[in-house]
């Protein structure tokens, strides 16, 4: 497992992360680099009591840290640890709590999905043709073993990783959602 990808090994780590302000922190951490808890609470509406609240508790669980940038001691920045988090899906169905913990970060995930399209529809008649053309939201309905559909994830991630690669330093590359799902019906 690549040093950037967090493995969470225990319910009690999944569910300090699956609090709704928790995982849009740590998004945020992500895709914005360091910040402040009150630039993240001035971010996401909230008060920089309960923001700073979840931020130590991300940190606790080793999600994030101080980011080690100069500043008022008071004006603690913090960073995301790693780019990506990932966990062991049967153990976390194992018990009541681990189902529930994913449950929150699968509807974050899908409120995510919404938000990004609502962002998109309202600065669709400001995009270039190009980002028009590429954009989307697409659907399938196919027949998989769960091999393949493991099969499946492991190259489509590798390739999105080819993808971020080689795009490093192109100027017209932008930051770009995407969401996967793969659930049985």
């Amino acid at each position: 497992m690549s040093d950037d990808i967090r493995q969470i090994a225990n319910v009690d780590e999944f569910r300090a992360l699956a609090h709704p302000l928790r995982v849009q922190l740590l998004g945020a951490l992500r895709e914005h680099g360091p910040a402040t808890a009150t630039e993240l609470a001035q971010r996401f509406g909230t008060d920089t009591g309960s923001t700073s609240y979840h931020l130590r508790k991300l940190a606790e669980f080793g999600f994030i840290a101080e980011a080690g940038e100069p500043g008022h001691p008071r004006a603690k920045r913090w960073q995301a640890v790693h780019r990506l988090t990932d966990w062991d899906p049967v153990a976390m169905a194992g018990s009541a709590q681990g189902r529930e913990a994913v449950a929150v970060i699968r509807r974050q995930q899908v409120e995510t999905l919404a938000a990004d399209i609502r962002a998109y529809e309202a600065a669709e008649t400001t995009l270039p043709t190009e980002w028009i053309e590429a954009s989307g939201v697409g659907d399938l309905v196919v027949r998989l073993t769960p091999t393949s559909l493991n099969h499946l994830w492991q190259r489509f991630y590798a390739h999105v990783d080819e993808l971020v690669a080689q795009d490093a330093a192109a100027p017209d590359a932008r930051t770009v959602s995407v969401i996967v799902s793969g659930l049985p019906r």
